[in-house]
């Protein structure tokens, strides 16, 4: 990762906990993606389900984004309202969903939905015909993430039927490996990306022999798609997480082993409310201001270097100082109790630059995708501290 940056120097939020976006960072992150898939003669589909927000997804196409992909429904049909023109929902919909996805496609929109099994592809066609539209169907393929998707042997089967099918249009398949994003051994990742891609290019090839060549490959992510864009078997990458990068992508590391090209540019800014102890401060982002699936908040400003978030409930989480960390351990499994023994022995004295009540700590979340899911909107920041609102308004439920 480029040297680590710094939140909003002139911005102070009004509230916390609050996401905070850093404009000039998210924007070199949205050129470098763009730039690179550019290069490389292949299309980016920014995936939508990142950020739920449909001001991001719009700029997104503006720089150059050939569509946007959508996991849900219900982010499909926001996204489509905001007037997003290419749309791939990139999971199979429950059966209430084809009407819907049928409906975006009668209003104007060009909308593709992957599948896995007939009736999903029945039901597609049915509702496409009931609306007049033409609905894009994708076949979804399992290469080892064993999420969704039929084994590479299935897929001609399901896309003669898709091609056959009134109502619908055969437009290719996808491969997502989401089970090699995160591989922390690059030589495993690599390896395991290679065979994969192998897989999906004589599958590619098998398609072709039998008349049902994909007009589209799509899948990738932001932890391959350097290799996704070499190996030119994709001719569309799904990257999401490149957009704002999170403790999870920057430990694993770029797969070709140099330096991330994209740098933080969402922040979580929380407030100290209660400096009772000397192990630690507490903040307002708890649980409920991060979620907890992926690795803990990284502390990035407004604390000592080396201070640790850990959530200590629903509203609140504790910021523990680096050198209080020995004190804790020594004590081993009674925390509750080693914490009172700190407070209580005069020879360990209150840390001087422990934050204070009212102090402002930024922390860069462990997971992004489920953290932003749990707030309104993004507060977008310029260099000179102004600011604008853009609301995660793609998060709610299919009407």
């Amino acid at each position: 990762m480029t040297d680590r940056p710094g939140p909003p120097v002139r911005f102070t939020p009004s509230t916390t906990p609050a996401l905070v976006v850093r404009r000039d960072a998210l924007e070199r992150n949205l050129a470098a993606m763009q730039s690179a898939c550019d290069a490389a003669g292949v299309r980016l589909r920014a995936h939508g389900k990142m950020h739920k927000c449909t001001t991001l997804g719009l700029r997104q196409l503006a720089l150059g984004a050939a569509g946007l992909c959508c996991q849900t429904v219900g982010e499909a049909q926001a996204y489509a309202a905001a007037g997003a023109g290419d749309l791939l929902v990139t999971s199979p919909p429950a059966p209430w969903g084809a009407g819907k996805i049928a409906a975006i496609a009668a209003a104007g929109t060009r909308i593709s939905v992957v599948a896995d099994d007939a009736g999903q592809v029945e039901r597609l066609g049915a509702a496409a015909r009931a609306t007049g539209a033409t609905v894009g169907l994708v076949v979804d393929i399992d290469l080892g993430t064993h999420r969704t998707g039929v084994p590479p042997e299935q897929v001609a089967a399901l896309a003669r039927l898709a091609a056959s099918t009134p109502g619908l249009e055969y437009r290719g398949i996808q491969a997502y490996l989401g089970h090699i994003q995160h591989v922390a051994d690059l030589d495993a990742r690599r390896g395991a990306l290679a065979a994969a891609t192998q897989r999906l290019s004589a599958l590619v090839g098998e398609l072709g022999a039998a008349g049902l060549a994909p007009q589209l490959v799509t899948g990738g992510g932001t932890g391959t798609y350097q290799q996704d864009l070499a190996d030119g078997v994709f001719n569309e990458i799904q990257a999401g997480s490149y957009v704002f990068m999170d403790v999870e992508y920057e430990d694993c590391g770029a797969v070709d082993g140099q330096a991330w090209p994209f740098e933080q540019a969402l922040f979580i800014a929380t407030s100290v409310v209660s400096t009772r102890h000397k192990t630690h401060v507490v903040c307002d982002a708890g649980l409920k201001a991060h979620s907890v699936d992926g690795p803990p908040a990284r502390v990035v400003a407004g604390a000592p270097q080396g201070a640790r978030w850990r959530p200590m409930g629903d509203e609140h989480a504790a910021l523990f100082h680096p050198q209080m960390m020995g004190v804790l351990k020594a004590v081993g499994a009674d925390f509750a109790g080693a914490i009172t023994a700190a407070d209580e022995d005069a020879a360990i004295p209150w840390p001087a630059d422990a934050p204070k009540v009212g102090d402002i700590v930024w922390l860069q979340p462990g997971h992004i995708d489920p953290t932003i899911n749990l707030y309104d909107a993004l507060l977008v920041v310029d260099e000179d501290g102004s600011f604008e609102t853009w609301p995660v308004d793609a998060r709610r439920s299919a009407l």
